[in-house]
């Protein structure tokens, strides 16, 4: 059995205040270091995904390319050419590919990667590991219904794997149409280790002013013959020690260990 960790998180492009914040972001990739991470809102613009990179790769092990490698998709909108949404894995890559989820150039970046025969005990296998962000308009049930449909079918028709991961600001609470969709083939692993989603994943205090309001909008599902979820928990959830409107993100991040 292989125990893989796996953490998805909004990194909110390079607006609000990025600078100050890029390297609270990179202490908790650090200090985690899971084996594969989905990224949503990267800018391209400033290289944004390749200096995280590079930077986590260079606190690890003083190296800038190793342990992670970095795999991108662009937005297919001409208004949102320079964001992408992202993987960042330390373990082999077998292939990638991505899938158009329109309203405004969303996709959704699938990365199959190899789980080291030494490390699972058995033969080589590949898990899908997918990255996305969906259709952001409040009350746009039926946009982000019809994405998810789109993903859950292109997944399991084209180069079918039946280990999948499926990980992302998904834009929509535990009760829409979307995640009830997602919930009929799909196990939401918060759910399977809490016995719910998270109470909220966003806003953090990062938005000033305040919101007035939260939920939440992220969430990591799983394809039935993974065997376990033995961890999961929140990250990026407390500011810089120095100022409690810094954080990591807008988003909280989640971090989910599964026996595969």
């Amino acid at each position: 059995m292989f125990v893989l960790s796996v953490a998805t998180i909004n990194i909110r492009s390079r607006t609000q205040r990025w600078l100050s914040r890029r390297h609270l972001l990179v202490g908790e990739l650090v200090d985690l270091t899971p084996d594969i991470i989905a990224l949503q809102e990267i800018s391209l613009g400033i290289g944004q995904g390749n200096w995280l990179a590079r930077q986590v790769n260079f606190r690890l092990t003083g190296d800038s390319r190793s342990p992670y490698r970095i795999v991108q998709a662009r937005r297919q909108h001409p208004g949102h050419l320079l964001e992408a949404v992202g993987v960042l894995t330390s373990l082999p890559i077998v292939f990638h590919d991505s899938l158009s989820l329109g309203y405004e150039g969303r996709v959704a970046l699938r990365v199959n990667v190899e789980i080291p025969a030494e490390r699972s005990g058995m033969r080589h296998q590949s898990l899908d590991f997918v990255s996305l962000q969906l259709h952001h308009t409040p009350g746009d049930d039926d946009a982000r219904l019809e994405q998810v449909m789109n993903l859950v079918g292109w997944l399991n028709e084209k180069r079918r794997n039946t280990l999948q991961v499926l990980a992302g600001d998904f834009n929509d609470k535990p009760d829409s149409p979307a995640i009830g969709f997602m919930r009929q083939s799909y196990r939401s692993a918060f759910v399977e280790y809490f016995g719910r989603d998270p109470l909220a994943t966003y806003p953090t205090n990062l938005i000033q002013p305040p919101l007035g309001w939260s939920a939440c909008l992220d969430y990591v599902f799983i394809s039935p013959p993974v065997y376990k979820v033995s961890k999961a928990r929140m990250f990026g959830d407390k500011p810089a020690l120095d100022d409690e409107t810094l954080y990591p993100s807008d988003h909280v991040g989640l971090l989910v260990s599964l026996e595969v």
